[in-house]
């Protein structure tokens, strides 16, 4: 008899209380999770500022050593930096080589990550500093001396994204 109200008592299922209890604790670590899963993305979407930001700078920079070399053609009033981002991709024709070998200083331009702009193209994305804009106030002109970004957030840092 014991053996059979036992058994009964097992195939009943949960109680109401259980499943709230269960219920709860689902929901605490839930909320727990969420944040966590947030600061993942965002950091995430940094790391892709970081090496977007590397990798044009660093096609800025060898534009510049290119011209400085004079595998680029240059008037003595130009600074050096290419005229526009697409340059990098696009690439130049070399002045040096007699077959007009050309020049290619990025293999893709990469999207500024916290640009929610799917219309823009990717040189879009981006703010461009020209070589005579003051650092803390920076414009575009006739070249591009820098690249930041256009969002206003700030970063885990808590420096914003267009001073990184």
């Amino acid at each position: 008899m014991l053996a059979s109200a036992l058994r009964r008592r097992f195939n009943q299922g949960f109680t109401l209380i259980e499943l709230m209890v269960t219920l709860t604790i689902l929901a605490v670590l839930a909320t727990v999770a969420m944040p966590l899963a947030q600061i993942t993305a965002t950091r995430q979407r940094e790391e892709d500022l970081r090496r977007a930001l590397w990798q044009i700078r660093s096609g800025l920079d060898a534009y510049k050593q290119a011209a400085d070399d004079g595998q680029i053609k240059k008037s003595l009033d130009e600074s050096g930096y290419p005229p526009n981002l697409a340059v990098l991709t696009e690439g130049v024709k070399d002045a040096k080589d007699p077959n007009g070998k050309m020049i290619y200083f990025l293999r893709r331009l990469p999207r500024d990550p916290f640009c929610d702009c799917p219309s823009s193209t990717d040189e879009k994305t981006w703010g461009l500093r020209s070589y005579t804009s003051p650092p803390d106030s920076p414009q575009s002109g006739r070249d591009v001396f820098d690249v930041y970004s256009l969002s206003s957030g700030i970063g885990l840092n808590g420096e914003a994204y267009k001073k990184w």
